[in-house]
């Protein structure tokens, strides 16, 4: 016994419009959840993390003379550097600064390496073995000496010029000193007169 094939019309009008009201929801469902997870990803960018600061620490900075002129010849930054306990292989402590107009049109970068162990720390073996048991660490004092001039060596104009001072510890590597610690970044403003 056959059975008719049966030919189905265009479906119901309101079959039509339940499935685009279904795809509609859906669409606004998969919005609204994009939302929310890029929402999150946003916070997630604005959280800040505490990170402990590190061993190595700029303690501070002072610069002389203290009312600067280009005229008077150039002008030094005086940084002491905490250094740690461990040392790890690193043998060069490296500060560095920049030193930028407010406009970032002028700029001008000071850099010095000093091997570590040597300068600003006790030269008695006696001394530092009593401070290294009474959790003393030892301590680099490092001068960056700017002329006054940017990046072209011209002599700046009259202003107010931030500076950011870092330190690096660096380790022998087969290709050169390679970073081992890097302290976080101290900053600062000087007046030229």
């Amino acid at each position: 016994m056959m059975h008719p094939i049966r030919s189905e019309g265009p479906p119901a009008a309101s079959s039509t419009k339940s499935g685009r009201y279904s795809l509609a929801l859906l669409a606004s469902l998969i919005l609204c959840l994009l939302g929310l997870l890029l929402e999150d990803q946003a916070e997630a960018k604005h959280r800040h993390v505490q990170r402990p600061q590190p061993d190595l620490k700029i303690l501070s900075i002072s610069s002389s003379p203290a009312a600067y002129s280009t005229q008077t010849g150039p002008l030094d930054f005086s940084i002491e550097v905490e250094l740690p306990k461990d040392l790890d292989g690193a043998t060069i402590l490296e500060v560095s600064s920049l030193i930028s107009s407010p406009s970032k049109r002028s700029m001008r970068f000071l850099s010095t390496r000093r091997p570590v162990g040597t300068q600003g720390q006790s030269s008695s073996s006696a001394v530092q073995a009593a401070e290294a048991q009474l959790g003393v660490k030892p301590r680099m004092a490092v001068t960056l000496t700017w002329d006054g001039t940017d990046q072209s060596r011209q002599l700046v104009d009259r202003g107010r010029y931030h500076y950011e001072v870092r330190a690096k510890l660096l380790a022998a590597g087969e290709k050169g000193p390679r970073t081992q610690m890097v302290s976080w970044p101290m900053r600062g403003v000087v007046e030229v007169k």
